[in-house]
């Protein structure tokens, strides 16, 4: 599937933008130069802070490359967020403070003080639209919802083709009827957080694989698809591609690379044996992400309230702190399903490997694998 999007990199193979300090600019021209489109991540950024990793990348690399915002959340209760008009569900009364009081303990234990959860829920998002729409790039994508038709088409005049997530062939839909250039469907499997349009408690672990997304968003849409999802190998670009993807994202397969900025005790835990299985939880965040399983996600997952970004304020120095003291039990490994297929090869080298094992996939199916 050529587009505008894919043909801006040669390989149809794109790095996921992981917020949180693991996307950084050598990881995102690494794979931009290699033949992907790497990917900033501006999520928990000052604007200055995002400005400033775009000019140290456009020094690393002269080939396109993307930046990843958050979407500003809705205050409680009934604000709508983007141009889908749907609102968050408000938690409980009270249900942060009962959540930071069952929290105290990790405090004492880390020695530090629990994070304000009212510090803010719009993640600087109109100061980074105006730095982007000062300093142009090449693709702005947009996780938490839709931005409005005025800032879709703003990036477009300024020469910036735009991506949405979706989780639903619904939530494509809006993003089509939006005015986005690409939509970017998000399986049940990808490691870190959902990208879904509103958050609603009761639809926690009823996300959809990526092969039964991709042929929903598919039939729904007629813009480019971009698939995401516990991929790992060429071969399972292959598999998407033909199902009718234009490209790959990958996240996972990404984060144990030497030019990764993620902690190294996060980049042990993909392989090691300890840290068995991935689950959705809203531990650390209070909205579903999906993370290896460790001590803090079993014991604070099943009471942690669907109240995004209070909990991810609140925890936040707690995840610190674990770092800090070298305790992977208390951080936030953000994993998907597939992070046990997880290589440390230099992200260039990863790229190449990865083209390798697709050509050869692709030379296995009779239509070469293209969708068609």
């Amino acid at each position: 599937m050529s587009s505008a999007l894919t043909d801006l990199f040669p390989h149809p193979i794109v790095q996921a933008p992981m917020a949180g300090g693991v996307s950084v600019p050598q990881l995102a021209a690494a794979v931009s130069e290699a033949g992907g489109l790497g990917f900033l991540a501006a999520g928990y950024k000052t604007a200055d802070g995002m400005y400033q990793e775009i000019k140290h990348l456009r020094g690393l690399t002269s080939r396109p490359f993307g930046v990843n915002l958050f979407m500003p959340q809705p205050e409680y209760p009934g604000a709508s967020t983007g141009s889908t008009g749907a609102a968050n569900a408000a938690p409980p009364s009270g249900a942060v403070e009962v959540y930071a009081h069952q929290l105290a303990g990790e405090a004492a234990w880390y020695e530090t003080e629990l994070g304000d959860p009212d510090s803010g829920r719009d993640d600087g998002y109109d100061a980074k639209l105006a730095v982007l729409l000062d300093n142009p790039v090449p693709v702005v994508s947009f996780h938490f919802g839709i931005p409005s038709r005025d800032v879709l088409d703003s990036l477009r005049r300024a020469g910036t083709l735009t991506l949405v997530t979706a989780t639903t062939a619904e939530e494509a839909l809006a993003v089509e009827r939006a005015g986005a250039d690409a939509v970017i469907a998000q399986g049940v499997e990808a490691g870190g957080h959902q990208g879904t349009h509103r958050d609603i408690p009761e639809n926690d672990g009823s996300g959809i694989g990526l092969l039964s997304l991709i042929a929903q968003v598919r039939e729904a849409v007629s813009i480019p698809v971009v698939a995401a999802g516990g991929l790992m190998r060429g071969s399972q670009i292959a598999a998407v591609l033909a199902a009718g993807a234009g490209a790959a994202q990958l996240g996972t397969a990404f984060l144990a690379t030497p030019e990764s900025g993620a902690n190294t005790l996060h980049k042990q835990a993909l392989t090691n044996p300890l840290f068995a299985r991935t689950e959705l939880t809203r531990a650390f965040s209070g909205r579903p992400a999906r993370g290896l399983v460790n001590r803090f996600l079993r014991e604070h997952g099943p009471y942690a309230p669907a109240a995004y970004p209070e909990i991810h304020h609140l925890t936040s120095p707690l995840r610190k702190a674990a770092a800090k003291a070298g305790d992977a039990q208390g951080m936030a490994l953000w994993a998907g399903q597939g992070h046990r297929l997880a290589r440390e090869l230099p992200a260039g080298e990863l790229v190449e490997v990865l083209v390798g094992e697709l050509d050869a996939a692709r030379t296995a199916l009779p239509d070469g694998g293209d969708g068609r």
